[in-house]
């Protein structure tokens, strides 16, 4: 540790604190998780479901997508309602039209207010109170005819009655989306059961298992006395966390009094390129294949918001329905930023083995490229087969689609997935390990390491629940990849390859490259691991679990203060030296990282983060604005700056257009803008007045969605669309045919390294 002692040992302090309580916290989730009750019963008797029924149900909904048609709970997609919102309010309001006629003989609205209050008085006690005894569920016959009147619309929506055509069309559901009426049936099961845990008061307490969330008016569902308390504590937590790290950045972030003596050449551009190394153009090429892949199906998946079924005017739902369409360009996001941080740390390996390769390392680059196909491969294939409904029910959660965001694909190909990780991570350690050992200041390299096997098992995580785990259970694990290692360990991982690059280079001191990456690894994890709870504050979890995220998310923005001077210090390197010209493009891809970090992570994360606002946002398209802001803005750009420095390495004799990257980069950034500002939050805070005003199953609704100057909104988009996609395609240009497939022409110089051999 040496002179970094103090900073390693603030980051293992915090490591252990933050993990020590997710951990124990988990245990809380799993303990409270909402119950699943072993039979259903009405009060005469009568049988109405299982617990095994609800089960089957949780895998048919799996089968047809998940949270890729509307969501549960709020997570999910967000065309289609919330089910557990739609469901909730149709059973409500079929419970009430029922006790109307059963006491007045007359539908409900044509009720005195005097006796609608009366029987919304009665609706609310009844469907609050917990009627569960050892295992069976006790509801009322007028309950059990009101669920029984939901379930068939359900059966109906999820089929192919011509009744309910308009409304598939406007949820972008394909005709028959569960062709099998057995598991239509079941289906509806799993949804009555998430919308009893969302209205039914947990014992001992006056909050529901999932804190009131939906909004929803009839039962008494308005945000609680914690969310409203643990709200302000996050906006007082955030103030004094920014206070903070204004007073003491100084001493977390010391700076070497003399500057670093620019150096007169690259030393990462004059040796030969290892065998391993010059096998990564092959990566290259799936980086931006994948990339391609995702911005042109995510043009698709925005238009079906607005046709559902067609895409100007042709029906391509029963090939390519929306569900299926979401689903690849969801995964394929994942798929190509994690290939891109791949292809850096084997990029980088060499170079930390005092560059040569370790032996067999180009081979056992070559297999994980092929792994790495065969997952993509597989993983697509098994979705399609899934949601078309070819694939027997059995095979659906191993092989077909597993129904939850960013882990849609099937339980072999995400064993296969983690199985490559582990595989780079044992390429990496060959190089790693023996150069941490050889004598001298190592610190950045040791942090470089411990990021490396981060990487490499915490998608691990994914894989602790099952097919038939509690939901609950499965959001826990879920964030735990979704945010920790996505959010987390790859920030972590970028901070110190840049920095190990930036050193490498001679643009900064290894001394200040290595203190500014501990500091910065604490910043990031004193609320990011805790912080990974403010996806849970109603998924089945308890006021702890919401104190939790919400003190700690609000730590999650502090660091987020200091990247505007983050950016323009990388942005500055592009002048220590006349060869860091050649690397300007991909210092522009950081600089784009540290803006949208602020705005996309810091400023849209925190406008959804708060327990009371997101009690109203959350599933609606603010949240779109978030993830499109901090998963592009962010990691996106990040990965897209390190395949171009990876690319102006391997290929040194390329020349980049410059037409083509500033059409490129500004084309992306000006399109993320327009997509966001233009319609994604225009339709999300008119949903939010909708989700506060009537509640959160009309903010969801077609009726309110298919509103003329909503679809409108969503037409602009378009625009935004049409100038990301732009810039996409002159990146992928320049980068396949200009870089990897022949000489490009521009004003960049080539580098003083040998030529390489062709894209492997």
């Amino acid at each position: 540790m040496g002179e970094y002692r103090g900073y390693w040992w603030t980051l293992i302090v915090i490591l252990t604190v933050t993990f020590g309580i997710l951990g124990f916290a988990g245990v809380e989730v799993y303990r409270q998780a909402p119950p699943i009750p072993e039979r259903v019963v009405t009060d005469t008797g009568a049988p109405v479901m299982t617990g095994d029924d609800i089960l089957q149900g949780q895998s048919a909904w799996q089968s047809a997508g998940g949270m890729q048609v509307g969501s549960i709970w709020g997570h999910g997609a967000y065309q289609a309602p919330d089910w557990s919102a739609d469901w909730l309010h149709r059973e409500l309001v079929a419970w009430l039209e029922l006790a109307a006629r059963e006491q007045h003989g007359r539908p409900f609205d044509a009720l005195s207010e005097e006796q609608k209050a009366a029987l919304t008085y009665q609706l609310k006690r009844e469907y609050r109170r917990n009627s569960l005894q050892s295992g069976t569920l006790v509801l009322s016959e007028r309950r059990a005819k009101a669920i029984e009147q939901t379930a068939s619309h359900y059966e109906q929506l999820f089929g192919d009655a011509p009744a309910l055509r308009a409304m598939r069309d406007n949820y972008a559901m394909k005709e028959n989306t569960l062709a099998d009426p057995a598991r239509r049936e079941a289906l509806t099961h799993f949804l009555f059961w998430t919308a009893w845990a969302a209205a039914t008061e947990r014992p001992g307490m006056v909050a529901t298992y999932t804190n009131n969330w939906p909004p929803e008016p009839l039962i008494g569902n308005h945000p609680t006395t914690e969310n409203v308390l643990w709200s302000l504590a996050c906006v007082v937590i955030l103030i004094a966390g920014i206070g903070g790290l204004i007073w003491g950045w100084s001493f977390l972030r010391r700076h070497d009094e003399t500057p670093v003596a620019p150096l007169a050449s690259d030393p990462l551009g004059g040796g030969a390129l290892t065998p391993s190394q010059r096998a990564l153009g092959k990566y290259v090429f799936l980086v931006l294949a994948l990339f391609i892949f995702q911005v042109f199906i995510g043009g698709l998946t925005a238009h079906y918001t607005i046709e559902g079924q067609g895409f100007y005017g042709v029906d391509l739902s029963q090939i390519l329905p929306y569900s299926l369409a979401r689903t690849w360009h969801l995964q394929s996001a994942v798929l190509w930023i994690a290939t891109a941080f791949l292809a850096t740390g084997l990029f980088l390996a060499p170079l930390i083995n005092g560059g040569a390769d370790p032996r067999y390392q180009k081979l056992g680059v070559d297999v994980l490229f092929w792994a790495l196909i065969l997952v993509v491969v597989g993983a697509f294939a098994g979705n399609y087969l899934a949601i078309a409904q070819l694939m027997p029910p059995q095979w659906n959660f191993w092989f077909g689609h597993q129904g939850y965001e960013f882990l849609d694909l099937g339980r072999v190909w995400q064993l296969a997935l983690f199985g490559g990780l582990c595989f780079w991570l044992v390429l990496m350690l060959r190089a790693m390990v023996p150069a941490i050992r050889v004598g001298g200041d190592k610190n950045l390299l040791a942090l470089l390491c411990v990021s490396t096997v981060a990487i490499g098992l915490f998608y691990g995580s994914g894989l602790f629940y099952g097919e038939r785990s509690n939901i609950t259970v499965m959001e826990y694990w879920r964030w735990w990849v979704v945010h920790l290692w996505v959010e987390g360990i790859f920030e972590v991982f970028a901070t110190a390859a840049l920095a190990f690059v930036f050193a490498a280079l001679g643009l900064v001191s290894r001394r200040t490259a290595t203190a500014a990456s501990l500091a910065s690894a604490s910043l990031f994890m004193i609320g990011g691991v805790p912080g990974t709870f403010h996806h849970l504050y109603f998924s089945g979890t308890t006021t702890p679990i919401m104190a939790i995220g919400a003190a700690f998310s609000a730590l999650e923005v502090v660091p987020l203060a200091v990247l505007g001077y983050e950016a323009w210090e990388r942005w500055s390197y592009r002048r220590t030296a006349p060869w860091m010209q050649d690397l300007r493009w991909p210092l522009a891809f950081f600089v784009a990282v540290a803006f949208w970090n602020m705005l996309g992570a810091g400023v849209f994360g925190f406008m959804i983060n708060t327990p009371v606002a997101l009690f109203y946002l959350q599933g609606l398209n603010t949240t779109a604005v978030h993830a499109h802001a901090a998963l592009f803005g962010v990691y996106g750009f990040l990965a897209l700056g390190f395949t171009f420095m990876v690319l102006r390495y391997i290929r040194p004799q390329v020349q980049l257009n410059e037409g083509l990257m500033r059409v490129g980069f500004w084309a992306l950034n000006g399109g993320l803008v327009l997509m966001i500002f233009t319609s994604l939050l225009p339709v999300g805070m008119f949903q939010f007045q909708a989700s506060v005003s009537t509640g959160m199953w009309y903010a969801r609704s077609d009726a309110f969605l298919q509103q003329g100057f909503l679809e409108t909104l969503r037409w602009i988009r378009t625009f935004g669309d049409v100038v990301f996609i732009c810039g996409a395609v002159a990146l992928a240009w320049q980068a396949v045919v200009l870089g990897l497939w022949g000489r490009g022409r521009g004003d960049v110089s080539p580098a003083p390294k040998p030529a390489a051999s062709p894209a492997e």
